[in-house]
């Protein structure tokens, strides 16, 4: 099924996410110069669209939702995205033989000390 909301993300006044929604590009025509097409996006369902002045997009939100952000939310949410902490993985213990042939489990973490 295409994509058919085309949403337009911005700050607000506030300092907050200001979010408008349109059933085609011909609204964002309205407020914004098209100069030109998306011919490189991942998502085959974004070629072809219309890339506006002064927005970064098209780029995919969800199954039906083509996303345009204004420059410094794209730089912002990067920014969080980028810095947010991934969640923290426990590393594998492995098994090491000694010298009397039995296996002494060790861990990988810098204390030494097994969890």
């Amino acid at each position: 099924m295409p994509k058919t909301t085309y949403r337009i993300v911005t700050r607000g006044p506030d300092g907050g996410l200001r979010i408008r929604d349109f059933p085609s590009s011909e609204f964002i025509l309205h407020s914004h110069i098209q100069i030109g097409v998306d011919d490189c996006s991942t998502d085959l369902e974004l070629r072809g669209l219309p890339v506006f002045r002064g927005l970064v997009g098209p780029m995919p939100e969800g199954k039906h939702i083509i996303r345009y952000e204004s420059p410094e939310v794209f730089e912002s949410l990067t920014k969080e995205w980028s810095v947010a902490k991934a969640a923290r993985r426990t590393r594998r213990r492995t098994a090491k033989p000694s010298a009397e042939g039995e296996l002494v489990v060790t861990s990988d973490s810098p204390s030494g000390q097994s969890h």
